[in-house]
């Protein structure tokens, strides 16, 4: 297993020198996440007012407003891949892995991207991840089992609900919410939310 600190990381995203003591502690006292599920929250007030908040903010988003929520569960499955028009960052609680592409991989002409190139990588626990914008990437995965939790930073407003209609033709039919593009698997079920079906090849499980 090859972990974000290997270079071969280095076309994916880059491992920050950040103090998250304070958010560590902080996530972990949120209930347990029933078994099989995976949750998503774009904002957390609490984890907004932490003083690694305002550095994150300065130093990676020159300035700009972010939202700092979490996604914690249980995962083993790639399902969909995302990307944004900004670098995200990830911050791991737990131990966690990420299964990540390359947007330049995407075929825009049919919008459909293989599998087959994705990589995976190991992120240890209090391990600060900034994911480049053309990085492909969802939900992390659990590590021997256990529930993962992992912070997420990102512009503010990313990944809210879309306000306005738009014709679904070329990259927008990737479009799946605010700053957010999205293909999923065709067995993740995410068609029926409006998802482009876009993922070739296996829908890649880890053990």
């Amino acid at each position: 297993m090859r972990y974000v600190t290997d270079k071969s990381f280095n076309a994916y995203g880059r491992v920050l020198d950040v103090d998250v003591q304070d958010f560590v502690e902080a996530i972990m006292q949120n209930p347990a996440v029933e078994a099989g599920q995976v949750v998503y929250e774009p904002s957390v007030e609490a984890f907004e007012k932490l003083k690694v908040t305002e550095q994150l903010t300065n130093e990676v988003f020159g300035e700009m407003p972010v939202e700092f929520g979490h996604c914690s569960g249980f995962n083993t499955v790639l399902n969909a891949l995302e990307y944004h028009r900004s670098s995200e960052i990830d911050i791991a609680a737990t131990d966690l892995l990420l299964m990540v592409g390359r947007q330049q991989d995407i075929d825009y002409t049919v919008n459909s991207y293989d599998t087959a190139k994705v990589e995976c990588f190991m992120v240890p626990k209090g391990t600060v991840v900034e994911l480049y914008a053309t990085t492909l990437h969802y939900a992390p995965c659990s590590v021997d089992g256990k529930e993962f939790r992992c912070g997420v930073l990102l512009p503010k407003g990313t990944n809210l609900p879309l306000t306005k209609a738009f014709k679904k033709t070329g990259e927008n039919s990737l479009l799946f919410a605010r700053n957010k593009w999205l293909l999923a698997h065709a067995e993740s079920g995410l068609e029926a939310e409006g998802a482009c079906v876009g993922l070739k090849g296996k829908n890649i499980r880890l053990a």
